[in-house]
């Protein structure tokens, strides 16, 4: 990457399947039972056979296809879906049978999109320089004696832009239609990577680990990087008589392993316990509430210890003026310590808390009565004071709470990093803005010093989540209420600690499941993410929940160029945007990347995750067009953009650039329409026009959300969100309810709007239920598809962090607004237009066509073809 400082390195991220898989798919990954210890290495005859994976939880596959088409994780079929965890599922999971599409949409593969105009990148980063070192000779010495196998699918945790690269750097740069990836380093599936329980082969030049596509000289056990070059030894592990037996060593016979190194010092011992039940959670209670708030609050507090498991630890602290601290010892009433909140807490207060008689950090199976008692004895705020004028210690009592998860070993333990299996979380329940204490802001944005005052908030919650990431303690941040939290004060607290901000109405059911999915959702810690890739290509741009490590490695690996990043938290949720470039025409026949994140895991076992991916190269830019993955393009296009997009205004500036980036794409790689000054858009690139038409009347750039606060939490959402859920936040997916509980899909535009009908749309942090109004007057009819909506929406955001709002209402209520500002108006097109892109409508009969074009309202926005006319294109044919 280039020199420019990094915008901002916790905003962003997305990922899937990409094109890569285990070769091993029989077996498993068990915590319980862990593999065998290996052989020792020094030994070299016997081969080293591939232990058994650990299991994964799986969950169930999705039932819902569209016909002849790639599945998103790349474009590639693959013969079962890779599930998908913490974020919104492929296709979902149904209890009852889904019609497929009439035609294939949306689910077909993703195109790469137009890299950010700006060169400017989050993270600096370089390539790994090229060596040469004689490997013309190797190949002529070892043509009949390496191991050189081709891929077998697609990879869970990488997503490329474009399964080929274009030789030529000058197409290949087009910035309006760039190169990247999208990886999730901490993404946990049911087939996961091979295990191997012993140390790596690394390069002694780059520090590249052996893989899947060295050539192997099997007479010596000499390995080649296929980063720089060089040739390596493997201490005589790797010589065999025949290729096969190479085979039988995982890290030469999958793009991906996982190099696992236990805690105990005994061989393959694996710790059961999962540390996702041990790690402390600490609930930051606001005491300021309103009843009607503070009774939905306690319902949801209620349910939440009942769904902890009983080894969980759990404290609670409260905050108003003060910051009280709830003792489990007392077993027949509530009963607190209470500390000042308008400044931080002394050495001494703690000291007296910590080392006194209470008990204040307790597990579920000893303190879940104790805890209900706490939450039922919480009271409403009773002084005569509106929401925003309350004073709230936030800050304090976030301090508290570390300091309670840090517990009596804190004086010894600083400076040091103490390592449980997981993170701890601390879950602040909010309901109003930060206005009393360390890190606060005056009540009112009138206070003539309010700017000053904001300034050092910042800079002090930033400090204090930065405190929280160094013991290892997640702060995440969830509001709820009408009172605006000033969300720009909150956020680098949870950012800077690795966790999350997010806002609902109220404290009710949307509140509840993320208060349950926040406390659980943690894979590991201690993440450091290894990026390398062949000396032809650039990373110029990395956008993630992360921040560049400067690693010094030289010692060990004297040409080591890769580019680390030091993960903030290692999530199942997450993943990183990277922009490429090529330095150079491209001369060799493939590029190599390969990407290796240390963590340690729930489990408490160091992990050392190293996926490969190769790419051909081309000349043909039609090639390498039908290569671009339509989906993962417009995922990464969008979080360029939005990274930009700081405020509305920003966001109305990006919907232009927008435009100029499409038009673009269209010059560069289409056809101009002979005697007319249009240009037809490049039909390899089908779906990615509408995927942008989307995002640029969506929430995330239109005009959907009004307040800042809510576009604010959306895109710092966005910019850390798995491929998944991104995709699903730039374009929304419609499923249309029919008889017998069968659903089926269809595009999302305004014609699905069918008064007989009822829709599902989600769009990642929002799924509507529409009901049309003839259906809606049938009650049982409407029941039952209501109903039927209503588990389906449920089950295809199951695992989705944070939990979507879940909307239903009837075609021409007021909140079916939010519906129909979602869907493309492409009423307005001429009928062949609407049968061309929504093939449904040839079900209807000419009453009904007729009824539907009556029940649309006229208003100025433009259809999707309206829109690409103006650009001076055509649309390309629907796939």
């Amino acid at each position: 990457m280039a020199n420019p400082p990094p915008p901002s390195l916790g905003y962003s991220v997305s990922i899937t399947p990409s094109n890569l898989d285990t070769s091993n798919p029989h077996s498993e990954r068990n915590p319980i039972l862990p593999p065998p210890p290996p052989p020792p290495s020094n030994s070299p005859t016997p081969p080293r056979f591939p232990p058994p994976k650990l299991q994964q939880d799986q969950i169930p596959l999705s039932s819902i296809k569209s016909p002849n088409v790639p599945s998103p994780s790349n474009g590639v079929k693959m013969g079962s879906p890779i599930p998908h965890l913490s974020t919104p599922p492929g296709p979902p999971v149904f209890t009852s049978p889904v019609r497929p599409a009439a035609v294939p949409f949306r689910s077909s593969p993703a195109s790469p999109q137009p890299v950010a105009f700006s060169s400017g990148s989050s993270l600096p980063t370089s390539s790994p320089p090229q060596f040469s070192n004689g490997s013309v000779e190797l190949q002529q010495q070892v043509s009949d004696d390496t191991l050189d196998l081709t891929p077998a699918g697609d990879s869970a945790y990488v997503l490329f832009s474009a399964h080929k690269v274009l030789k030529q750097k000058k197409l290949a740069n087009v910035p309006s239609l760039g190169f990247g990836a999208l990886v999730s380093p901490g993404r946990e599936i049911s087939s996961g990577p091979q295990v191997i329980q012993h140390d790596p082969h690394r390069c002694q030049s780059c520090g590249a680990y052996v893989n899947f596509y060295c050539k192997i000289l099997i007479g010596s056990g000499q390995w080649q990087c296929v980063i720089c070059h060089e040739l390596n030894g493997s201490q005589g592990e790797y010589i065999a008589p025949n290729k096969e037996l190479l085979r039988t060593f995982p890290e030469l016979s999958s793009p991906m392993v996982d190099y696992i190194q236990t805690s105990n010092n005994r061989p393959g011992f694996i710790p059961v316990s999962d540390s996702r039940m041990s790690a402390p959670i600490v609930l930051v209670i606001d005491e300021c509430l309103d009843e009607p708030h503070l009774q939905h609050l306690q319902s949801s507090l209620h349910a939440f210890v009942d769904s902890l498991h009983p080894s969980t630890k759990l404290g609670i602290v409260s905050y108003g003026r003060t910051v009280s601290v709830y003792d489990f010892s007392e077993e027949s009433v509530a009963s607190a310590d209470v500390l000042p909140g308008d400044k931080s807490p002394t050495q001494e207060q703690l000291k007296a808390l910590i080392y006194g008689s209470g008990i204040y950090l307790s597990q579920m199976h000893a303190s879940l009565p104790v805890a209900h008692a706490i939450f039922s004895s919480m009271r409403p705020y009773k002084l005569n004071f509106p929401e925003a004028s309350r004073d709230r210690c936030l800050g304090t009592a976030v301090e508290v709470a570390l300091a309670i998860i840090q517990g009596p070993s804190a004086e010894l333990s600083r400076g040091v990093v103490k390592r449980s299996g997981g993170n701890s979380r601390i879950i602040v329940c909010a309901g109003g803005p930060n206005t009393y204490g360390p890190g606060s802001v005056p009540h009112s944005f009138s206070h003539p010093n309010y700017p000053h005052m904001e300034k050092m908030a910042l800079k002090w919650m930033e400090q204090l989540g930065q405190e929280a990431h160094r013991h290892n303690t997640v702060v995440d941040i969830l509001c709820a209420g009408t009172c605006p939290v000033r969300v720009p004060v909150l956020q680098p607290l949870a950012k800077a600690s690795g966790g999350v901000l997010v806002l609902h109405d109220d404290f009710g059911e949307a509140f509840g499941v993320n208060l349950q999915r926040a406390s659980s959702r943690a894979v590991g810690s201690h993440g450091l993410l290894e990026i390398r890739c062949s000396d032809d290509i650039l990373i110029t741009q990395v956008v993630g929940p992360g921040e560049e490590a400067h690693v010094d490695t030289q010692e060990t690996y004297k040409n080591d160029s890769s580019l680390y990043i030091q993960m903030l938290s290692v999530e199942e949720t997450q993943s990183f945007s990277l922009s490429m470039e090529t330095k150079r025409d491209i001369k060799r026949d493939y590029v190599f990347f390969q990407f290796a994140v240390q963590f340690s895991n729930v489990f408490q076992a160091d992990i050392s995750r190293v996926i490969t991916v190769r790419l051909p190269t081309v000349d043909s830019v039609s090639a390498y067009l039908e290569s671009v993955q339509d989906e993962v393009a417009a995922v990464l296009i969008a979080k360029r953009t939005l990274l930009r997009a700081k405020n509305s205004s920003d966001a109305v500036d990006m919907r232009a650039t927008i435009d100029e980036r499409v038009k673009d794409i269209a010059l560069k790689f289409g056809s101009q329409i002979p005697k007319s000054k249009l240009y037809r858009f490049p039909k390899e690139l089908s779906l990615l026009p509408e995927l942008l038409f989307h995002l640029r009347r969506g929430p995330l750039l239109g005009s959907i959300i009004g307040h800042e606060d809510e576009r604010s939490v959306l895109r710092y959402l966005f910019l850390n969100a798995s491929f998944d859920l991104s995709l699903r936040m730039v374009a929304p997916r419609c499923l249309m309810h029919r008889e017998k509980g069968t659903f089926e899909e269809l595009p999302a535009h305004d014609l699905a709007m069918q008064s007989d009908a009822a829709v599902v749309l989600d769009h990642g942090t929002d799924v509507f239920i529409w009901l049309g109004a003839e259906l809606a007057a049938d009650e049982g009819r409407s029941a039952s598809a209501l109903a039927a909506c209503r588990t389906l929406a449920e089950e295809i955001t199951e695992l989705r962090f944070p939990a979507p709002r879940i909307l239903a209402f009837k075609e021409g209520s007021s909140q079916a607004r939010y519906f129909v500002s979602r869907l493309i108006p492409a009423h307005k097109d001429p009928p062949y237009e609407q049968e061309a892109r929504f093939p449904q409508l040839r079900s209807l009969t000419t009453e009904q066509r007729m009824k539907l074009k009556s029940s649309f309202l006229h208003f100025d926005d433009p259809s999707f073809c309206e829109w690409m006319r103006s650009l001076k294109s055509v649309p390309p044919e629907p796939s």
